[in-house]
């Protein structure tokens, strides 16, 4: 890494296109590798990042039963330490067996802990792994160094960007 550089301009842009066929991959990956039968019961998207992968993999893998677990660990690009602020149905998830959890990226591996903690039993994944996190899921999709940062196309917008060379 570039001495003057920030560790979020280390970036990894992933456009709505990418991130629908990794969502897509994992989902295959995932399929047939459920507790009952191979099935799943329940997916849960970790707010908000694990939002849209979880619609394309419940979708994928035909599973009706979708909640969310709201966990805040990140200001703005300033990761900190993560806090519970909703929940999904207990009642439903229960220890976790059978559960899909999905989140977009698993960083340091903080978030995952403090789900782990309240559904033991769940098949974590996500579309994106950093060596420190990898640990904490069962499945992935691509590998990304620690100091790179993802783009999720949520963050951009297009715009014009200067050529490197010339200026016509």
């Amino acid at each position: 890494m570039i001495d003057n550089q920030l560790p979020h301009e280390k970036g990894f842009h992933v456009s709505w296109d990418q991130l629908h066929r990794d969502s897509r991959a994992l989902a295959w990956r995932l399929d047939g590798q459920g507790p009952e039968d191979g099935g799943w019961t329940a997916v849960v998207a970790i707010t908000r990042g694990g939002l849209a992968p979880a619609m394309i993999i419940a979708r994928e893998l035909d599973i009706r039963m979708v909640d969310t677990i709201s966990v805040k660990s990140y200001n703005h690009q300033t990761q900190t330490e993560p806090q519970v602020i909703k929940s999904p149905d207990m009642d439903v998830v229960g220890d976790g067996t059978g559960v899909l959890v999905i989140d977009d990226l698993v960083d340091t591996g903080k978030t995952l802990e403090v789900v782990r903690a309240l559904m033991p039993k769940a098949h974590f994944a996500t579309v994106y792994a950093k060596p420190k996190g990898k640990p904490m899921v069962e499945s992935y999709i691509t590998e990304v160094s620690q100091d790179t940062w993802i783009f999720f196309p949520w963050d951009m917008a297009l715009q014009y960007v200067e050529p490197y060379r010339g200026t016509d």
